[in-house]
Order: structure tokens, then C-alpha cells, then sequence
């Protein structure tokens, strides 16, 4: 065969290869386009047939040439592989969480606030909305593509589920411009009338961003509702409680094909960062996002003044059993963004805009029983058990009284016939007792003088309204604070839920946080339900939680007041714990989020000898102490890193840290796993385990020369 039959064939086949990838990227932008108008716009050009038809040409030419498969593509939606576990997302703009107003008294009161801030006298202008009950996620599109997809998490930080939003078919893979369908769609008055106004205001030449994060909820519509759980109810499967159980059920599946099969629908509210947009407003925002191809709520209403939303609030909640979906109340937000940034944040909510929650649903029940639960820092709740009861689409079984003068004001008996509700239709609440419908049998409740877990005193102090348990050795507290301890954003042990830390408790084989890391083998594997690959596995999750971080630990701890957010704050600002505990109150205070509650707690909490004693346990278990810095560099990713011995010009925990902000992982244990490990004085034990695996064993000198340390 000749060369230039060679290079003729060559040309041909290349010929052949343009045409597959023309056909196959006009089938894909049509097929895309096809979605919106279907998906979004509730408005299609060509029957089911028709989309069918072009949908297996797509499949059929990408068989033929895999190569030119792209993760954006209609085809790629039906799910990818199951993962093992989600990967943690940051948000690089916090997704606040929204204050909650109950009445008309409540809504002025936010919007005198405002005013009262901004220094105006004037009405403030509101971008009205209804308040969906979902699961709110951000989108991340780099270039007109999705990248990722993450969910709320606890608003700093949430759950990489990318591949199961991918299967949302009202999420667009890839971003367009559809001017003209918007052209259109006003003609037809589709889009509603206040998004139809804010269409004609965009400017003609508006470009995608370079960089985008797309803020929103997923949704299941209540007719997909009822058909989803009537097609779980014939499987022989457990019916959802709720929609927006449902929704957000579905978006933690490891299984994104078992995500692809739940009728999820999307619609778009706001952004976080974005990058190129010259836009004033939130009004601005949902137009732009139209224009993106997101699906936005028609029904949104701009609102000069507290009347005007509370007038859109009292005709929303008029709709909302006529809407297709679930709303819980409307969401109200200054609508110029130069005011919500002279406004600001509090630490988990703007102070420009507020959520209006429609009045919960309510029903009627007796209480059966009135029992005290000690809780982790040794506080009393008496909680009213009932006979249960549906609201809302839940079944309620228990109800918290939360203090005694709760009890007493509200006259809650043993024995009453009460109403309840779902407060912002989440959390179950007695609301009153139904006096008319007393016997005399009804019995009074007050709380103990002695704990009822340990017997030890309660006390009530100062101008709190909660009773403590004072006994810091109480096991309600220890089974408590363990549980808290393990939990998924303090130290993650998995695999030590409530019944096993209940079980160590009761057996005495733990007493504070230190002793988990001394449990052995033996120990576990007697104890109820914990086979040996149980075991094993608590053993590893005990080892690798070790390696979490100071902000880890800091929540951990539970010391009163220390969320997961202030935790990171803490450990940030005093990266060495040794500092933060001898830290005053006024030193504390100098961090923003620090008022003189919280500041006090911490005093108080690193001024108990009992508690320094517990964290010096924990450091000689191997306990990291060291921030989680985010990497400056990833020149060690991948590397894994063992200290022995002492070092002579760094401290153990200033050596994680260069490792950690390097991009690599410091390993409180000797592994196979193991990179190397940095020999110091007296290196003991680990060191003859390295030498026995084949470990690479390196000085002090010699790391510092590794990771390009200035010794000057």
C-alpha cells in the first residue's frame, strides 16, 4: 500500500471524524435547548417522539466515537458510578442561613432596622419571593459548564453532589442565552408580570460569567410526591415523610442512578460569587439567571415598604395550596445590593433579608407523659411524649417543653389534651393546653431536685431559665458529650453511634474523651453487635480522627456557645491551643463573632483543671492539636508524613503544620502507607517499625530540606 493511498485514507477517515463531531455537538446544543424548553420553560417545540429520535442518534454516534463523549452531554445524565463517600465543597461565599419573622409586629420590626442602619427615611425596596421547602444547593459554572454541585451543608462548607445534580434535568449542563425565547414567553405572558418587567431592563449584549455560583432549591413537586411514594408503597418500601425529606434524601444518594430515577426539579433564587456581572439587584440577578436558562419562580413581586410584602405574603399564603409545590413562607430582601452590603452579616444571616413563615400546620393530642432528658453540658429538658399524631406530612411522637417556666406558663399537665405544631413547620411544639377538655386526673409537672440519671443536685443559676445537673460525672452527659465528640463535624469517628458510647459509659470503660483512644480489641469485640470487622473498623476511624485538626476538636469538645463555625473562628485566631487557654475574656472579644456570653464560656471552660487534664490525655494519644490550614501549596500532596522523637528547632505540631499547609497529611501512626518518617532524639518504637516495613527515614535537617524551609 502506497503513502498516498495511506495519507487519502487517513483524510477520509478524518473527513468522517469532523462530520461525527459536527452532527454530535448540533445534536447536543439542540437536545439542551430541547431540555430547557421543556424542563424550564414548560413550553416544547417537538413531540416525545421526535426528542427520542435525536436523543438515540446522539447515543448511537457517541458509541461509535467515545472519544468525543463529554461530561456535559444529555446522555451523561442517567448516573455515573457509585461513589464511596462525598467530598467536602467550601463555599467561598457563605450560604447564610435567613432570620424568621412570625407576624406583621416582627416584619416591621426588621424593616425599622434596616432603615434604622441605612440611616434612611424613606421606604426600602424589597424583592419578594416565596420561600420553597427543599433543599437549597449552589452550582458552580466555570465558562458556561457546570463544574460543581454541592448542598448547603452548614453554610461555610457542604457535600460534593455533582453527580447526582447532574441528573436534574431543570439544571442546565451548560449555560445559554435565550433572549429570544424570552421575547417570546413575555408575549405569551409566561414568565409572570414583575419577571417579565425585569427581562426588558437587562442590556441586549449580557455574557455569561467567566466564573459563576448559582444558589437555589431543589425541589419534588407534590403530584411526583405522592406518585413517588405510591411506587415505593407497592415495592414494598418505606413511604417518604415529605417533599423536601425526599428532595434532600435524594441528593445524598452514593448512587446517582437511584437519584436520576426521583422526580427533582431546580429552580434558581441568587448567586454567590460571580465574576464580570455589572448587575445592581437581586431583581437584576433573577433575569439574568432566566436569560442563563434557570428555571425562576413567577410568582416574585417587588415591594416598596413592610406593607407591600406583607400584602404579598398574606396573597401568597392565599396560593399556596393552589401551587404545584411546597412553601413554608416568603423571602423578602432589599433588592440594591450597595444597601445589603451596607447592611451586612451576622455570623450565620444577612441583616438584608428576612424569611415570613406562613402559620404552621397544627393538630390536636394528649400528652401521655412529661419525662426529663439530661442533656450534654447537663441541662434538664422536659419533653412531653403524646400519643402520636400526623402534622404536616409527619408523624409526632414527642414534643420539647424546653424549661419549666415554659411548663408553668403555659400550664402544659400530664395527661392534657394539647395543640400542637411544627414551629416554621420543622420543629414539634406544645402550643397550649385545651383546658375544657381537663377530667381532674390531669397531673402537674415540675422538675426533679435530683438528676433523674445520676441522682446528683440540680441547680438552677442565676437568671437562667435551665436547671443543670452539676455532676460532671454524670453518665447522661458522658454518653452525650461522646456522641457529640464523634459526631460527623466534630471528630468523625464512624462506626460510634449513641447505642455503642452508651454501652462504653455503662460499662465504665469510658470516661471522658481520652479514654476512646486507649480502647483495644479485645474490650470492643465483647461489648453488644460489634463483630470483628466492626471492630476493626472503629479501630481505624478511632486512629484516623487523630489527624481532624484543632476546629475539629474545638467543636468536638462541646464547650458551651462553640459551634462548628466559631470553632473554626477559634482556631484560626489562636492556632496554638495553649494560648486560647489562657486566653481572658476581653482577649476574646476581639474577634468579631466573639460577644460576652461566648467569650465568658471559654474562659470558663479552659479554667476547669478537669478539662485540661482531659486535653493533655488526648494530646499523649496523639491527639492533633493544629489547625487545618487550608494548603498554600501542593508540593507534598499525596505524601503522607510520621514525627518520632524530639525535634530540635520545631514542635511537633509546628512540623504537621508545614507539612498540612503543603498539601500533605501528617499520621499520628507507622504504616505501610507511610512517605517518611522524621527521626528526632530518642525516636522509640516507631522508629523500628519504619525500619521493619522499609519505611524512607529522614532527619529533621533532611525534612526541612525537603519541604524548601528558610532556617534563617
Amino acid at each position: 500500500m502506497t503513502l498516498g493511498i495511506l495519507l487519502n485514507m487517513k483524510k477520509t477517515a478524518d473527513q468522517k471524524l469532523g462530520k461525527a463531531k459536527a452532527r454530535i455537538e448540533k445534536l447536543r446544543a439542540d437536545l439542551h435547548s430541547h431540555n430547557h424548553r421543556y424542563y424550564v420553560l414548560d413550553d416544547p417545540e417537538i413531540s416525545d417522539a421526535e426528542y427520542d429520535r435525536l436523543f438515540r442518534e446522539l447515543e448511537e454516534l457517541e458509541k461509535r466515537h467515545p472519544e468525543l463523549i463529554t461530561p456535559d452531554s444529555p446522555t451523561q445524565r442517567v448516573g455515573a458510578s457509585p461513589l464511596e463517600k462525598f467530598a467536602s465543597v467550601p463555599h467561598r461565599t457563605p450560604m447564610l442561613s435567613l432570620d424568621n419573622c412570625f407576624s406583621r409586629e416582627e416584619l416591621e420590626e426588621f424593616d425599622r432596622r434596616a432603615r434604622r442602619l441605612l440611616n434612611v427615611g424613606a421606604e426600602l425596596i424589597y424583592l419578594a419571593e416565596p420561600k420553597f421547602d427543599g433543599a437549597a444547593i449552589e452550582l458552580l459554572y466555570a465558562g458556561g459548564r457546570l463544574i460543581t454541585g454541592s448542598t448547603r451543608g452548614d453554610g461555610f462548607t457542604g457535600e460534593d453532589v455533582t453527580q447526582n445534580l447532574k441528573t436534574v434535568r431543570s439544571i442546565p449542563p451548560v449555560l445559554f442565552q435565550f433572549l429570544e425565547t424570552g421575547k417570546k414567553l413575555r408575549t405569551r405572558g409566561q414568565t409572570g408580570k414583575e419577571l417579565a418587567a425585569l427581562l426588558e431592563t437587562l442590556p441586549k449584549n449580557l455574557k455569561i460569567p467567566e466564573r459563576l455560583e448559582v444558589r437555589g432549591e431543589v425541589i419534588i413537586n407534590r403530584e411526583d410526591f405522592a406518585r413517588l411514594n405510591k411506587e415505593r408503597d407497592e415495592a414494598g418500601e418505606p413511604p417518604f415523610a415529605n417533599p423536601r425529606n425526599a428532595a434532600a434524601g435524594s441528593l445524598r444518594q452514593l448512587d446517582s442512578k437511584v437519584t436520576a430515577g426521583r422526580p427533582l426539579d431546580f429552580y434558581a433564587y441568587g448567586v454567590g460569587e460571580m465574576e464580570g456581572w455589572e448587575l445592581k439587584n437581586q431583581g437584576e440577578v433573577l433575569a439574568a439567571l432566566f436569560f442563563f436558562g434557570f428555571k425562576i419562580n413567577p410568582h416574585i413581586a417587588r415591594c416598596r415598604g413592610a406593607g407591600e410584602v406583607l400584602a404579598y405574603y398574606e396573597n401568597m399564603a392565599r396560593l399556596r395550596e393552589e401551587l404545584p409545590y411546597e412553601m413554608d413562607g416568603i423571602v423578602a430582601k432589599v433588592d440594591d445590593f450597595g444597601l445589603q452590603r451596607r447592611l451586612g452579616e451576622k455570623t450565620r444571616s444577612p441583616r438584608w433579608a428576612i424569611a415570613f413563615k406562613f402559620a404552621p400546620r397544627q393538630a390536636i393530642t394528649r400528652v401521655v407523659d412529661i419525662v426529663v432528658q439530661v442533656g450534654r453540658t447537663g441541662t434538664l429538658t422536659p419533653v412531653a411524649f403524646l400519643e402520636p399524631v400526623q402534622v404536616g406530612g409527619v408523624e409526632v411522637s414527642r414534643a420539647s417543653l424546653h424549661n419549666q417556666d415554659e411548663v408553668d406558663r403555659k400550664d402544659i399537665r400530664i395527661g392534657d389534651t394539647v395543640l400542637i405544631q411544627r414551629a416554621g413547620d420543622v420543629i414539634p411544639e406544645v402550643v397550649e393546653a385545651i383546658r375544657e377538655k381537663r377530667t381532674g386526673k390531669e397531673k402537674k409537672f415540675s422538675v426533679p431536685k435530683d438528676c433523674p440519671v445520676c441522682g446528683g443536685p440540680v441547680t438552677r443559676i442565676g437568671e437562667e431559665v435551665a436547671y443543670r445537673c452539676t455532676n460532671i460525672s454524670c453518665p447522661a452527659q458522658i454518653k452525650e458529650r461522646i456522641f457529640h465528640f464523634s459526631s460527623k463535624d466534630g471528630m468523625d469517628i464512624e462506626g460510634l453511634g449513641d447505642k455503642l458510647a452508651a454501652q462504653l459509659v455503662d460499662k465504665k470503660l469510658v470516661k471522658d474523651f481520652s479514654d476512646l483512644y486507649s480502647l483495644e480489641e479485645e474490650t470492643l469485640a465483647n461489648l453488644e453487635r460489634m463483630a470483628e470487622k466492626s471492630t476493626q473498623n472503629l479501630l481505624t476511624a478511632l486512629e484516623q480522627s487523630k489527624s481532624r485538626g484543632l476546629e475539629r476538636l474545638l467543636y468536638g469538645l462541646g464547650i458551651r456557645h462553640v459551634g462548628e463555625h466559631l470553632a473554626r473562628v477559634l482556631a484560626g485566631a489562636y492556632p496554638d491551643i495553649k494560648k486560647l487557654e489562657s486566653a481572658t475574656a476581653e482577649d476574646l472579644q476581639k474577634i468579631r463573632e466573639v460577644g460576652p456570653e461566648v467569650a465568658q464560656s471559654i474562659v470558663n471552660f479552659f479554667a476547669n483543671p478537669d478539662n485540661l487534664k482531659t486535653l493533655e490525655r488526648l494530646r499523649e494519644a496523639g491527639v492533633s492539636f493544629v489547625a487545618k490550614s487550608r494548603p498554600r501549596s501542593a508540593e507534598l500532596a499525596g505524601k503522607t508524613f510520621v514525627f518520632t522523637g524530639g525535634l530540635a528547632t520545631l514542635s511537633r505540631d509546628e512540623a504537621k503544620r508545614l507539612v498540612e499547609e503543603r498539601g500533605g497529611t501528617a499520621s499520628g501512626s507507622v504504616s505501610k502507607n507511610i512517605d517518611y518518617v522524621v527521626a528526632g532524639e530518642d525516636p522509640g518504637s516507631k522508629l523500628d517499625q519504619a525500619k521493619k516495613l522499609g519505611l524512607k527515614i529522614i532527619s529533621e535537617e533532611e525534612f526541612k530540606q525537603l519541604i524548601k524551609l528558610d532556617n534563617k
